[in-house]
Order: C-alpha cells, then structure tokens, then sequence
C-alpha cells in the first residue's frame, strides 16, 4: 500500500483512466437513451451534450428534464436538480476525509466538480490516500462517454423509428431500476420505502389537489419527505454500521 501511495501522479491517472473504461461503456448506452429522452422534449443534439458535460447525474439530468418539459421555472429547476443530487454532498465528504490534509484546495475543487456515484465507487476501493490524478483519469474517459452517448442518442433518435426510439426511452427507468432493486432485496426497509415512494408518487398524480402541482415540486416534496421520514424511523446505527463494514473486510 505505502509502495502505491508514492507512485507518481502518471501512474495514478494511468490506473484512473484503466478502472474507468467499464464505467465509460455503461455511461455511453445509458447516455444513449438520455439523449433520446433530451430529443423528445425539444432539446437540440448540442444542447442535450452540454448538459452532459455541465451535469454529472443522470437522476438529476433526467429530473431536469421532466422539469423543461412541464414548462415551468428556472429555480424550480435549480431546487429539484439540488434536492435531487444532495447525495453527491455526502460523497463528497466521505472522499474528502480520503484524500487528507495534503491534498490542495485547487484538486479538491477539480475532484468535486467530477463525482458520480460509479466514480466515488472506485475512488473509495482506493488503498490509502487518494491521489486525485486517479479520479482525472477516471473522469477523462468517463465524461466523454456520458456526453457522447447524450449526443449520439439526441442525433440518432431523430433517424430511428419512432416504436424503437419510445422503446430506447424505457431503458433509462431500467437504470433506475437496477439501482434500487439490488439493496431492496437486501433490505426490507428500503424495499418499503421504495414501494411507498410510488405509491405516494402515484397518489399525487390522481389526487384532486396533489395533481394540480408541478413536476418539479412533487419530486423535491416527496425527496425530502420520503427521506427525511426513513432516516428519522429507520436510522442506520453506528453499531451495525461497523458491524457491516467488519464483515466486508
């Protein structure tokens, strides 16, 4: 470990950029179907990259998105994307703790303005501190598979059938789904939570009053309700918590 620790900022980026290409293939197909869903409201080809390569979240590009659709605000888009992407904050401790004191002020900021949840993942797998020339190659290759697949989909979604352009929309919810079926099964809390989330999700859609809000504010509601409510019943113990990561090691 203390060998890898002094290795160069080259060997770093070279190791960043290797661990990356996987994530770059799985960004570029489920880009792909983003950029499909970019088309779809409107969005030009340029418009639906520069998205991608301003904001780095899927969940939070696709909130945005809903958001342009229903036609409403530019802040009610701002709050949404936050309350959507607050996890990233939480990332962003966790790896600053990582990367200690020596790292600068400059390189924080960089590290930062890169983080998804793949990324964190592999940064995290990191022995020892983290050189954030690991994260610049990861980024490097992944940035650029996420917004060429954005692009790709929002130019080729044009020139598709439009059966097989509604049925490449569909794989992004797949996306989401992949995410959180493998911890629901673990889990029977968040399997609950998850099940009560669209089942209030589906009520504001058909209630009298719920329905009448917009897109916007019934994600950032139910966000912050949802969540507040599971982290105030069903806190995560320090206790298990070590537990856990005792039985990973």
């Amino acid at each position: 470990m203390r060998a890898e620790e002094q290795r160069g900022n080259g060997f770093w980026y070279r190791k960043g950029l290797r661990d990356g290409i996987p994530i770059a293939m799985g960004y570029f197909a489920v880009a792909f179907t983003l950029g499909i869903t970019a088309k779809n409201i409107g969005m030009t080809p340029v418009q639906a990259a520069v998205s991608s390569m301003l904001l780095h979240a899927s969940a939070g590009q696709y909130a945005a998105m809903t958001v342009i659709a229903s036609g409403t605000g530019y802040l009610e888009m701002v709050m949404t994307t936050l309350i959507v992407n607050l996890r990233y904050l939480l990332m962003s401790c966790a790896l600053s703790q990582k990367a200690g004191s020596e790292m600068r002020m400059g390189h924080r900021m960089a590290v930062s303005h890169y983080i998804t949840d793949e990324i964190f993942g592999i940064a995290s797998a990191v022995e020892g501190k983290l050189n954030p020339f690991y994260n610049y190659g990861a980024a490097s290759v992944a940035g650029p598979g996420w917004t060429a697949g954005t692009f790709l989909g929002a130019l080729l979604g044009t020139a598709l059938p439009d059966r097989i352009g509604r049925a490449f929309g569909v794989a992004l919810y797949g996306m989401f789904m992949a995410i959180i079926i493998p911890p629901a099964k673990k889990s029977r809390i968040i399997c609950g939570i998850v099940a009560a989330s669209m089942l209030v999700s589906y009520l504001f859609s058909v209630l009298p009053v719920a329905k009448e809000i917009s897109e916007g504010f019934k994600i950032i509601i139910l966000t912050v309700v949802i969540a507040g409510f599971a982290a105030w019943k069903f806190p995560v113990h320090e206790e298990a918590k070590t537990e856990a990561e005792g039985g990973e090691q």
